[in-house]
């Protein structure tokens, strides 16, 4: 079969489609990859074709518009109350059109279904940002599936969303998701329905099912396989650490969420340096100068894969990003995690519940809390414990190996429908259920 991966320009989100790209590749399936040109590098890197479509989304010029400046929305779970009807329409105005439009242009849209029309895929598997690709495989009549890289706070969001409304007058039933989603279809000459939002199936690469959310809608696990893009093995890591190592990193974009931190990265560094441990910053140029003299027990780098470095590794420091924290799950390391955007505080609460990680706030960060939340997770044997059961349970997860066979059956069950064998089943959710099992 013929099988579209589609993501917007963001390579962290990329990554996580890779090992299944690999594995349809593998398995003799025709794959292509669909993005934004900038990400064409990265999806070369991996091995995989890149159909470059449209123009850059320019999240630059949506980052300076009122209401942007300091990032994403609150996701609902983020709250210490339920969700009012006022607040997931605030929601939904928001994302809308600085989260969806923004990332799926109309340039970017266009040229993906256009592609999509001429290829002909049987699959489509979008990551949650990339609504692009449940509009082209609706274009092309492809069936489609969401890809989660973290916890799946939009279909959360759709669900609270759509059951406030229905507690509403008829008169206020604005759907702003919804809005911009048939007005996009509607080019293609194709209607919305509440499938474009979830896919016929969603898969899970990162969460452990203890972890994740309940959204009420067809979700299957996969293993995590960590993947970082192009990776060399330094020499230093082929030497077991003398003493305890500790990985402290902000991956590529988490410089980006540093406004409201007590304490900067270099603080931090300094502060945890006095323990008895290794540790392995990644930093850049300006906070490895804020950082003065290094510490004999801290080593600098500008990066390090992290699928190498983390089983090394007693405990992880980081803030909240998809790569890392899965890689952390997958080698069964305790997480610190000083997360304030997006799905990261929700995903640090719940692995923090789990036994397996501490969540701090940036706002409350101070060093000598910091200091013993690190030492608790390197010293005591409780975390250790808790992320080793959280890895166990991953790794009953499906290998992307092991998923293709259900996706497959899901091409199958969808080709059936269409082609008039079952009309009844075109669209209906228990195709994805039974390609569950």
């Amino acid at each position: 079969m013929r099988v579209l991966l589609t993501s917007f320009a963001l390579a962290s989100h990329y990554n996580c489609l890779v090992p299944l790209g690999w594995a349809l590749a593998a398995a003799g399936h025709e794959v292509r990859v669909a993005s934004q040109p900038s990400l064409t590098d990265a999806i070369t890197a991996s091995g995989l074709t890149a159909v470059p479509v449209g123009t850059d989304p320019e999240l630059a010029e949506v980052r300076e518009q009122p209401g942007a400046a300091m990032g994403p929305p609150q996701v609902h779970e983020d709250r210490d109350e339920p969700v009012t009807w006022e607040q997931a329409l605030d929601f939904d105005t928001i994302i809308a059109p600085l989260l969806l439009a923004a990332t799926n242009n109309t340039a970017m849209v266009d040229e993906l279904v256009g592609f999509a029309r001429r290829w002909q895929p049987d699959l489509v598997i979008w990551e949650p940002f990339t609504l692009a690709g449940a509009i082209a495989a609706e274009a092309c009549g492809a069936v489609h599936v969401r890809t989660l890289w973290g916890l799946d706070v939009l279909g959360s969001a759709r669900r609270a969303f759509l059951d406030l409304r229905a507690q509403q007058p008829r008169a206020h039933w604005e759907d702003p998701v919804a809005e911009w989603l048939t007005l996009s279809l509607a080019r293609y000459s194709r209607p919305y329905t509440e499938e474009v939002t979830t896919g016929r199936l969603t898969i899970d690469t990162t969460t452990p099912a203890s972890l994740r959310l309940p959204v009420g809608v067809p979700v299957v696990g996969m293993r995590t396989l960590p993947y970082n893009g192009r990776s060399v093995m330094p020499d230093w890591l082929a030497e077991p650490p003398g003493r305890p190592r500790v990985c402290f990193t902000l991956g590529k974009t988490g410089d980006d969420f540093l406004h409201d931190w007590a304490l900067s990265p270099a603080e931090l560094v300094r502060a945890v340096a006095e323990l008895d441990i290794e540790v392995v910053a990644t930093l850049d140029a300006q906070q490895r100068e804020r950082l003065g003299q290094v510490p004999d027990n801290v080593r600098v780098v500008d990066f390090v894969p992290m699928n190498l470095l983390m089983p090394t590794c007693a405990a992880v420091v980081h803030h909240g990003g998809a790569g890392t924290f899965g890689a952390a799950l997958h080698n069964g390391v305790p997480q610190l995690m000083i997360a304030n955007t997006w799905d990261t505080p929700v995903k640090a609460k719940r692995l923090a519940a789990s036994g397996a990680g501490v969540y701090i706030a940036p706002p409350k960060l101070d060093a000598q809390g910091f200091r013993d939340a690190v030492a608790k997770l390197v010293h005591e044997p409780g975390p250790r414990a808790a992320a080793d059961r959280l890895r166990e349970e991953m790794l009953t997860e499906p290998t992307p190996a092991e998923l293709v066979p259900r996706l497959e059956r899901l091409v199958a069950e969808n080709r059936a429908g269409k082609s008039g064998d079952d009309p009844s089943a075109v669209g209906d959710p228990g195709l994805a259920e039974s390609a569950l099992r």
